[in-house]
């Protein structure tokens, strides 16, 4: 059960929609770097390069592999959700356990057709499971599907 290859990977439009939202975020740096090559005390290139070369790296490098590390499971009874390189994740949350579900989408996910599937469970650590990737028609069939078990189950 740990193998991520058995797993259900996330839409592929997730990589393009992170790209999308890592390079809106990595514009501050990048005025910030620029802001400080105008600066006559360094050589040319002393921020600008790096902050560069970093911030591409976040941009196509990081979705790409936070794509093939996210994986996910329906089960009968649980949602499992795996993810993480360096620091691995494997959830599995009993549909019992849920107190509620939200679908989001935010800008850029409904831009590429995608959403996030949101468990609200009891508890302070770790309560909210998130997955996010998931085409926004699929996020909601999860979504209500997980309802309806906990409905059956509660009868």
């Amino acid at each position: 059960m740990n193998d991520i290859d058995t797993l259900t990977p996330l839409d592929p439009s997730f990589v393009p929609a992170r790209r999308s939202a890592h390079a809106i975020a990595a514009l501050l740096p990048l005025v910030v770097a620029g802001s400080l090559e105008l600066a006559e005390w360094m050589p040319r290139g002393t921020f600008i390069g790096p902050v560069a070369v970093l911030l591409a790296y976040w941009v196509w490098v990081v979705p790409q592999r936070r794509y093939r590390r996210w994986g996910y499971v329906v089960g009968a009874d649980r949602l499992r959700i795996v993810h993480g390189f360096l620091f691995h994740t494997d959830t599995v949350v009993p549909f019992g356990r849920i107190q509620h579900l939200d679908v989001n989408q935010g800008p850029i996910e409904r831009q590429f057709g995608l959403a996030t599937l949101c468990a609200h469970t009891a508890g302070t650590h770790g309560s909210t499971i998130t997955l996010p990737g998931l085409p926004h028609a699929d996020a909601l069939t999860l979504r209500d599907s997980i309802r309806d078990h906990i409905k059956r189950a509660h009868g």
